[in-house]
């Protein structure tokens, strides 16, 4: 998973930590934070290109790209541990990538294989990858037949 910026509130920073632990129990998952590019000075267009940058930089080439995109494919919790169950079985590592507060850069929307919707209305990054962690759990459990899932 590569993300931009950290999060910044307490009890979502520990929420976060939380369910990337629990997901990392059932897949390999190194999260990769990169730093927020200031929009003081230039604008949204021009923050999206130089995060988008840094975010392609840490997706190894070999990945299956996977964006967190609000015009994405909507899958329920069933069909996205489906998807990972896949590119597990074929060896394939799934890199998914979350934008920063101005949303993702064409660049990497371009490279990605799938886009992803996390929810029907925009979400805050820090809230899209809590949502994101829980459900790459969540999709452990189906994946692996535990009661979790209901």
């Amino acid at each position: 998973m590569v993300v931009v910026g950290r999060p910044k509130m307490g009890g979502l920073a520990d929420a976060i930590a939380e369910y990337e632990t629990r997901a990392a129990r059932y897949w390999t998952l190194d999260v990769h934070e990169v730093r927020e590019v200031s929009a003081r000075s230039m604008s949204a267009h021009d923050v999206m290109a130089q995060e988008a940058e840094r975010l392609l930089a840490r997706v190894p080439s070999s990945a299956r790209l996977f964006v967190c995109d609000p015009a994405g494919d909507d899958l329920d919790s069933a069909q996205f541990a489906a998807t990972l169950t896949r590119a597990r079985d074929e060896a394939t590592d799934v890199a998914f990538v979350i934008g920063g507060a101005h949303g993702l850069g064409e660049s990497v929307k371009t490279r990605a294989l799938r886009k992803l919707r996390l929810a029907p209305f925009t979400l805050p990054h820090e809230l899209a990858r809590l949502v994101l962690a829980e459900q790459l759990y969540r999709a452990g459990t189906i994946a692996r037949g535990e009661p979790y899932h209901k």
